[in-house]
């Protein structure tokens, strides 16, 4: 069974409603909320133009060279749901995941597709012919996924380690964070490839609990902003914050 299969389907049939993934940018001043079910629908439609247009098989590599951001988490989720091993090198990879405005950090993937990170989930324009658009590709796929072949526990998911693997490393750090299922985490840790996407994402789902997301934070003299944001979303346990 794949990561996504093992930690986000558990979410999706019992409370899909309920919130997951709340991003603030604190640089562009935007907030988005994404309800378990619309995470999961990216996730899907992710999963299904990789294994439609990418043909992609369990174990073919993908590169995601992106921030924290909730399309970000739909990417990785899809691209596990597949069984892909996903990866930060584009070197070899049939797909790699870009910012829109840094796609040269795709050179070498069989196929490079551009991410807008809006908080809307807005097209990236202007690009080369060569590059793909994220949103415009993914837009019209199902919203739900049924993989086409299995997803074996041995399989590579994150590097070199396999879907077995990554899945007992979330579940071990959301213990070692002490994040427990009625838990709204605060979050500002980067989603670096591997530990950052398993202490953050990946924890949070393997507790059952939700994500409160923060980006683009000024340097220094965060305090007051830090306990606006503990006290509106009303957070239990915090992940890399710092006043």
């Amino acid at each position: 069974m794949s990561v996504t299969a093992s930690l986000l389907s558990p979410l999706l049939t019992n409370g899909s409603a309920r919130p997951l993934i709340t991003h603030y940018d604190e640089a562009a001043g935007g907030r988005i909320e994404l309800s378990r079910a619309t995470v999961g629908n990216w996730a899907a439609k992710t999963a299904n133009w990789l294994t439609e247009e990418l043909d992609l098989e369990p174990g073919m590599s993908v590169a995601v060279r992106l921030p924290a951001h909730w399309q970000t988490a739909g990417i990785l989720l899809g691209a596990w749901w597949c069984g892909a091993r996903v990866t930060d090198s584009p070197a070899g990879s049939e797909a790699a995941f870009v910012p829109g405005q840094r796609v040269s950090e795709g050179s070498g993937a069989h196929t490079v597709v551009a991410v807008g990170l809006d908080a809307l989930g807005g097209s990236v324009s202007g690009l080369d012919d060569k590059v793909l658009d994220y949103a415009s590709e993914v837009r019209v796929r199902g919203d739900e996924f049924s993989p086409l072949l299995p997803v074996p526990g041995d399989t590579p998911a994150l590097f070199d380690s396999t879907v077995d693997e990554v899945i007992e490393s979330a579940r071990r750090s959301a213990a070692s964070s002490g994040i427990g299922e009625q838990d709204r985490v605060l979050s500002t840790l980067d989603w670096t490839l591997p530990e950052g996407a398993v202490d953050s994402l990946l924890a949070v789902l393997a507790a059952r609990a939700s994500l409160v997301q923060l980006t683009g934070l000024p340097e220094g003299g965060n305090t007051e902003l830090l306990e606006k944001r503990r006290s509106d979303e009303k957070i239990t346990v915090e992940l890399g914050a710092e006043d």
